[in-house]
């Protein structure tokens, strides 16, 4: 079963949401009961909310994360993951030092999704952008490259288990 995860930074806006988009659309193609689906942060506080609100949420995006806890990333987490997509290159970069056992499968989403590599810029820290304005900018990221994260998830875990069956010296 082909996995994603989607990582932000305190896993309470953008990763959710993108994990949410994603596995929207995958329900849509009738092909979500063969995939796993989830979110992280890297300085997430665990147990959190999605913010502004799972009402907003649900009233903007008609997504329903109100039962979503922020969760922190950790080895054991990215290990079983195929594929983790990230919002910032300072994500990418600090996961594949911290972690260098899963650098082949950490990329940044709009790079996968568009060729571009750019930051989905966090509604906390940056002036100007709004929750909605990046929530339409993950979902744009989502339709446009669902087909490439499909592709490139079946790629990993081909690979992930192909490795999976080698001998370990």
């Amino acid at each position: 079963m082909p996995s994603v995860l989607f990582v932000c930074t305190a896993n309470r806006f953008r990763s959710p949401i993108a994990a949410a988009l994603f596995a929207r659309k995958l329900q849509q193609e009738r092909v979500a009961p063969d995939w796993s689906v989830g979110s992280a942060g890297t300085w997430a506080e665990p147990g959190l909310p999605v913010i502004p609100s799972p009402k907003w949420v649900s009233d903007h995006l008609k997504l329903n994360l109100d039962a979503h806890k922020a969760v922190r990333i950790v080895g054991g987490l990215l290990a079983w993951y195929d594929l983790i997509l990230v919002m910032e290159n300072s994500h990418h970069e600090s996961l594949r030092v911290e972690f260098p056992k899963i650098k082949d499968k950490v990329f940044l989403l709009t790079q996968v999704c568009t060729g571009l590599a750019y930051d989905v810029p966090d509604p906390g820290v940056v002036k100007g952008d709004t929750f909605l304005d990046i929530a339409n900018e993950l979902s744009d990221l989502i339709d446009t490259g669902y087909r490439e994260i499909c592709l490139l998830a079946r790629q990993l875990e081909t690979s992930n288990a192909a490795s999976n069956r080698q001998p370990h010296s």
